[in-house]
């Protein structure tokens, strides 16, 4: 799947009294994506910390919003005005392949060990890649042809 938005310098802002969206970032050309609150969610890095789900809020006609809480700002070592390298990939609703489940066919195919040497961005990507696809059909050919991708590496 296509990040929504790929290695982009964003700034953390910071709005008091603004509840859990006191700091938070601004997600450029997001502004025609449909969708109500719970129902954006989406996955990547924010500098070196890994987003698993994290709401994309709707705002009328403006760009969507995340809410960078504190576990994060920590994390990162970043606060209020400071500049942090973002890619966000906006995760399917219909996500039924747990990442669980993916690894799993992975390991029955001899082909885990492969994909766990790739770095953390690189095997996300896949993770979304597969779950980017609309049936559960697409997702197993999807899956299936990692599999054979990464089977050729080894037999190489």
């Amino acid at each position: 799947m296509k990040p929504l938005i790929e290695n982009h310098e964003l700034e953390l802002k910071y709005k008091e009294g603004n509840g859990a969206w006191t700091y938070h970032l601004i997600i450029p050309n997001t502004a025609n994506i449909e969708g109500k609150w719970g129902s954006l969610k989406v996955s990547g890095w924010i500098d070196n910390y890994k987003i698993e789900e994290l709401n994309l809020a709707p705002l009328k006609n403006q760009d969507k919003m995340i809410s960078i809480n504190k576990e994060i700002r920590k994390s990162i070592g970043k606060s209020a005005g400071e500049m942090v390298n973002v890619t966000l990939s906006l995760k399917n609703k219909n996500q039924s392949l747990s990442d669980a489940i993916i690894r799993e066919s992975f390991n029955d195919a001899g082909v885990l060990k492969h994909f766990q040497s790739l770095n953390e961005l690189d095997q996300s990507e896949i993770l979304t890649d597969i779950n980017s696809m609309r049936s559960e059909d697409n997702k197993i050919e999807k899956l299936n042809d990692y599999i054979n991708r990464f089977l050729s590496f080894i037999s190489k």
